[in-house]
């Protein structure tokens, strides 16, 4: 493996930690808006 490869492959899983820390919290958002849409709605 070359430099840049370890590089690319260390950027790629800092990447995808990047948008785990984005998406949970989003997609926590969105179960929260919905169990509360289903009460206000009476779903």
């Amino acid at each position: 493996m070359t430099s840049a490869e370890g590089r690319s492959n260390g950027r790629t899983v800092l990447l995808a930690i990047a948008w785990l820390w984005v998406l949970a919290p989003f997609a926590y958002g969105v179960v929260e808006l919905v169990r509360k849409v289903v009460v206000l709605f009476g779903g």
